[in-house]
């Protein structure tokens, strides 16, 4: 990957909280596009994951900082999608256990965690295009994008679907907590001094509480072929 990303590549970024479905939203946009994919995400929680495995503390920014500025963090193309390596190993299913959400967003409150990862993620800006989920694409890490968009969906919903993903995999969890992690997180997110998770002023907003993923999908393809023609 290139140290300096290039600004003539088109970048369409997706952002919102936690469980609006921007995950899936985003791997099927960047797919029928062909562009490449940024889950921001998995960067974020990459380092929770590393900070629980190292007890770091979640408030020791010099020691955040040290893991950010060492990650050995890969993605890889797989069958699957992409897989994400840590230390070069596969972490995937680890990264998506409630403990790392949890951690993950502790430390991206953190202005020195979010200063520290933002080149990383600059880099990810290469010819065709770039799909890029997070929670401040659009705001901060690339506010020259011509395609934004903030995803949404009530915190109701947003928990039923973090629930049903956990009990898939087998993990028991209270509705009632899921509930509430996630709208401390919001308030969390919305309220912190550096990239807030607010909508871009130029970003499309769309609720996904009463759509399908397809619906999602299908919206976001005619804003970015709209984009294209003008």
């Amino acid at each position: 990957m290139s140290d300096v990303s290039d600004s003539s590549v088109p970048v369409l970024t997706i952002d919102g909280p936690s469980g609006a479905g921007k995950g899936a939203v985003s791997a099927i946009v960047a797919e029928r596009l062909g562009w490449h994919l940024l889950d921001s995400g998995a960067v974020y929680r990459a380092v929770a994951l590393a900070a629980l495995d190292r007890r770091v503390d979640p408030e020791d920014d010099l020691a955040l900082v040290s893991l950010c500025e060492n990650l050995d963090l890969q993605f890889q193309s797989s069958e699957d999608g992409i897989a994400v390596l840590l230390e070069g190993r596969p972490v995937d299913e680890r990264l998506r256990s409630e403990a790392v959400s949890v951690m993950a967003s502790r430390v991206a409150s953190r202005p020195a965690v979010r200063r520290a990862l933002l080149g990383l993620q600059q880099q990810f800006r290469r010819p065709p295009g770039l799909v890029a989920d997070g929670r401040d694409m659009g705001t901060v890490v690339f506010p020259d994008a011509p395609v934004k968009v903030f995803l949404d969906a009530s915190v109701e919903e947003r928990a039923r679907r973090r629930h049903k993903q956990l009990k898939e995999k087998g993990e028991s969890v209270k509705f009632s907590r899921l509930f509430h992690d996630l709208a401390e997180r919001d308030r969390r997110d919305r309220e912190r001094a550096v990239s807030p998770t607010v909508p871009a002023p130029d970003a499309a907003v769309i609720d996904s509480t009463e759509l399908t993923l397809e619906q999602v999908v299908e919206r976001i393809l005619d804003l970015a072929a709209e984009s294209a023609r003008s």
